[in-house]
């Protein structure tokens, strides 16, 4: 384990392993960077694999800073855009789901000079109002409760809440063929279950990164506000929170998308689906250097 530079107060412990073209694989909430202990050994034997934990997960940094100026998605991205500059990655893939989807797609946005190529699992734009459909808000009302000070008195600090609490989502976001190992389970409940831990995690929900408000405002860019950097979107079957139908607008939001069904897998999909994650990182990595 690395540790970064500081930005903004922060440093990012992360991993790095491999050699060849550079890939950045970025975890999703409730994880860390072990997201990605299938997916390294199988892209490092072609690409160099730079694995972080976000602000405020795992081993990085956590402060009570205020939630929408350091924990917002542009705020991670300002670590993620500084730790590729501090170790000269080139061009890197981005690779990532769940909140690491929305910070990828955020260092594309600001910088898409940094960036080779995205591979993305949901969330992506185009949501719009279907988020507030009945069913969809059955599915996302951790994000209200996130906003709450009650979810940190409850379950903060506390380690057997904390166990209870993930392995909810892990076993109902998950894929039908999918269960959280005992080990893995064990290692997040260490992490989250530290004194502030889990309020640091929920700092993204309070900030507003990708709230039910911010679908429902999301604006259409025009052609030349579009992410133009080249894009592979792995859409799980079984995925809860994000229907596959909701696929069907990528191509108002980028310039370049392929999509990629994954039948069978649910919302984990760097877990549930490693070779498959790892294959499209390893061809985008491959196809950014020889065009």
């Amino acid at each position: 384990m690395r540790r970064s530079e500081p930005v903004d107060g922060f440093r990012l412990a992360y991993d790095q392993a491999g050699s060849g073209p550079a890939v950045l694989l970025l975890h999703g909430w409730p994880g860390d960077r072990t997201d990605y202990r299938s997916v390294v050994p199988r892209v490092t034997v072609a690409v160099e694999a730079v694995v972080p934990d976000l602000r405020g997960f795992g081993e990085s940094d956590r402060h009570q800073a205020e939630p929408r100026s350091q924990y917002t998605a542009a705020a991670q991205a300002r670590s993620i855009i500084a730790l590729i500059e501090e170790l000269g990655l080139s061009r890197p893939v981005l690779a990532g789901y769940d909140i690491g989807s929305r910070i990828a797609q955020a260092v594309a946005r600001e910088r898409p000079d940094l960036a080779g190529a995205l591979v993305v699992s949901p969330p992506l734009p185009g949501i719009g109002d279907r988020i507030l459909s009945p069913r969809a808000q059955q599915e996302f009302w951790y994000q209200p409760f996130h906003q709450l000070g009650l979810s940190t008195e409850l379950i903060d600090g506390r380690p057997d809440l904390v166990r209870t609490y993930l392995r909810h989502f892990w076993a109902h976001w998950s894929g039908p063929d999918f269960e959280l190992g005992h080990e893995h389970l064990a290692h997040l409940v260490s992490m989250y279950g530290r004194p502030g831990a889990f309020a640091a995690s929920v700092a993204w929900y309070r900030s507003g990164a990708g709230s039910v408000a911010t679908s429902v405002a999301e604006r259409v860019p025009g052609p030349a506000e579009r992410i133009a950097v080249p894009t592979t979107v792995l859409w799980p079957e079984h995925d809860p929170l994000f229907p596959r139908q909701w696929s069907d607008r990528l191509d108002e939001f980028f310039t370049d998308a392929r999509l990629i069904p994954l039948d069978g897998a649910g919302h984990f999909t760097p877990l549930e689906r490693p070779e498959d994650f790892a294959a499209a990182v390893t061809a985008a990595a491959v196809l950014s250097r020889h065009p």
